[in-house]
Parts: C-alpha cells; structure tokens; sequence
C-alpha cells in the first residue's frame, strides 16, 4: 500500500539531485593543452578531472569555472603540468569557483603565479606542488599557491620554491588553514596578509628570505586583518637573498628573517622551532611607509609570544650597525625583535616568562632603523588565553582529504 509513495519520494529525491557526477580522465601528449582546458570547461558540479601521471607540456593559462570539481593528479611528483614554454604571463592556474578541490599535481615554471583563487569559496588544496626550477630569481612568478578573497581556505601538504614574492599566500580571506607544507626558497614562505582567523601549523619554512609573514597593508578592498596563529612550524635557515622586484612590499624583508608579523591584531606564536635565521627568529613592526588610508591602522596589537624554541638565529643581522649590536648583546642579537612602536593604550607585544627580546625603540612609524635607541626590553605576560578554536578552515573541507 505504501509503494507509491515511496516511488514518488524517490522520483523527488532524484529530481532534486544534480546529474550524476562524471569522471574526465586526461592522458599527457599531443594536444594535452585543448584537451585539458576542455575538460575543464565541460566539467559540471561533482564530476572529477582526473590527470594520469606524465608530464603535460603547457604553452597557455587554464581556467576552471565551474562549483564543487575536483582536479586531481596521480602525485605531485608524477603528474606534471610544465608551463615552460607558456606565452601569457597570467596564472597557470586560475580558479574562480567554490568548493573545489585541487590534488595530487605538480606545476613547473608558470609564466605568472602558479594557482590563483580569487572568490573561491571553501577552496581545497592538498599535495600540490609548485616549483620554478631555475631557483631564486626576480624574473620568477610572484605566487605559487595563491588564494584571494575567499572565505574556507584548506591548504595542506603543499611544497613550494622559487616564488618572487610569498611561495604560499594568502590574501584578504578568512577562516584558514595552512599546514604540513614545505616552503623553500622562497622570498616569502608563507604569507597571511588583510585576513583573519588564520591558523599556520606544522609547515617548514627554510632558506627564504623571511619564513612566515603575517601582514596588515594599506590600500586594499578588505582590511583589518588578525586573529592568527602560528604553531608547531619549523622555520630553520631563512637565508637567501631578497631577490624581490623593484617596488615590491616584501623587497623590505631582511634576509634572516623567521617570522615577521607587521601591523597586525592578534597574533599567537608559540610551539614553534626556530633557528639559524640571521636577523631574527621573530620581528614585529608597524607599517614604516606612508599612506592614504583612513581606514588602516599601521601598528602590529595583541601580538603574544609563547614557548618556542630558538636556537643559533640573530648573528647575523641585517640591520645598521649590526657588527656594534651583536658584540653588544654578546655575540647574538634575542630571537625576539620589536620597533618599539605601539597603539596609544594597547600593547603591540606580550610573552611568556623567560622570552629574550629586545627594542629599537622608534619613536613613531616611519622612523628609520638608523634612528633606533636598541636595548633589552621585558616583555609584559600575556593576559588571558588566545581564542585558538577561532581559527583555521571549516571542519566540512577535511572529507576532501580522503581517498
């Protein structure tokens, strides 16, 4: 007696359910470029491009436009899409699309950036890598792993190298997760810039000029960035060179530098191992240049330092007068450097019991290092505990790890 019914609840569940998911499976070779770019055009909601290991030979961008796909490789170190020979200078990935999924496949020398997100909401990347193979150099892309303007960012065991501006960056965007990825030289390793609740865990960031950036620039559409937190990283060696293009922000970043944090609100750095970073194993600044901004606060608040451990960082400085300040301080600078600068009534830096630091005592943004009065400073202990439940990407983007 109840059949019916029960046809015509199912023939209502599957009306209101998209067509079935399909599978576009691409093979290396001849004409890989159309047949590519095609698939990713066709593909409709739920379907999965699937990428057989090889190396693809690029000569343009793709684009993917289409909500909840899946690009998927065979590793990222078996599938290869090499844009050595691209002829645009845009991305060689860009993605405008939410919910989608990209996996499991290497880039090589994209002529721009390597992947960029803009609006893609809830955005997955996992195992993907990025390399310009010729090494640092100012003629490189700017990004690798590049998400902007979104809302749910999953990046997880990514490896970067060779970005002229931040191998992975993320950029007026909210609710974060950066983890398990190797950042290698790089100007930037990972950079958070005008975005919140932001969470940096378990990465290695090594021989980049800075390690870890998190940022609060003038300027742009989304602002007042904060609410981040950076644990268990290992940020080791950040030596190489700047080798940024001229008018760059992060052409200002010292070589040696583990993890800068400039006028940003609400930063937590703590279970991090820090070392041989040559400047500092951690800076905190306000903005030094100027602005047309009435909506940009250009001093770094609430920034709390916690356990970390730091070892061999500081004797090489980066900095005016640097042979004076290492004998003064006895050989090593503290791994812990601020300007000096703070917000009328609100502290721009905390730490635990125990953490070296020291000033350059600048007496409003702007100031040059040469004008510094450095000495020892004692941090104030943090008050409170810091929201950490607050941070990283929605909970829902983890079932896309599997399989």
């Amino acid at each position: 007696m109840n059949k019916p019914l029960i046809t015509f609840a199912s023939a209502l569940m599957l009306a209101s359910s998209p067509a079935l998911a399909e599978t576009h499976s691409i093979e290396p070779g001849e004409g890989a470029q159309e047949r590519l770019q095609e698939a990713l055009i066709l593909a409709e909601p739920g379907d999965t491009v699937q990428l057989a290991a090889g190396r693809y030979t690029l000569t343009d961008g793709l684009s993917l436009d289409a909500d909840n796909v899946t690009l998927r490789g065979a590793g990222m170190d078996e599938t290869v899409l090499d844009f050595t020979t691209q002829a645009g200078a845009g991305e060689g990935l860009l993605v405008t699309s939410d919910n989608v999924t990209l996996r499991d496949f290497g880039m090589e020398n994209p002529k721009g950036d390597g992947v960029k997100s803009k609006g893609a909401d809830n955005i997955v990347y996992y195992r993907v890598r990025v390399a310009w193979t010729n090494g640092p150099d100012s003629g490189n892309g700017a990004y690798a792993i590049y998400p902007v303007e979104s809302t749910g960012v999953l990046i997880d065991g990514v490896q970067v190298s060779g970005a002229s501006d931040a191998g992975i960056y993320v950029g007026q965007s909210r609710d974060i997760t950066v983890r398990n990825s190797i950042a290698e030289a790089n100007v930037a390793g990972i950079e958070i810039e005008n975005s919140r609740n932001a969470l940096v865990e378990n990465n290695f960031a090594t021989r980049n000029t800075g390690g870890i950036l998190v940022f609060d620039l003038p300027g742009l559409p989304v602002m007042g960035g904060g609410n981040v937190v950076i644990r268990g990283n290992i940020v080791a060696a950040n030596d190489e060179p700047n080798f940024a293009p001229p008018g760059n922000i992060v052409g200002s970043v010292r070589r040696g530098t583990g993890v800068l944090i400039m006028a940003n609100d609400g930063v937590l750095v703590a279970g991090n191992n820090l070392s041989d970073n040559p400047t500092a194993d951690i800076m905190v600044i306000g903005y030094p240049l100027s602005y047309d901004d009435e909506r940009y606060n250009p001093y770094a608040r609430n920034v709390v330092v916690g356990r970390n451990f730091h070892a061999r960082s500081g004797r090489d400085p980066q900095l005016p007068m640097a042979d004076q300040l290492v004998a003064g301080f006895g050989g090593a600078l503290p791994p812990v450097l601020w300007d000096g600068l703070s917000q009328d009534e609100v502290s721009a830096l905390r730490g635990v019991s125990g953490t070296s630091a020291w000033t350059l005592n600048l007496s409003q943004p702007g100031d040059e290092p040469g004008s510094a009065m450095p000495g020892p400073v004692m941090l104030s202990e943090p008050v409170g505990e810091f929201d950490t439940g607050s941070v990283g990407a929605p909970a829902e983007l983890e079932s896309r790890l599997a399989g």
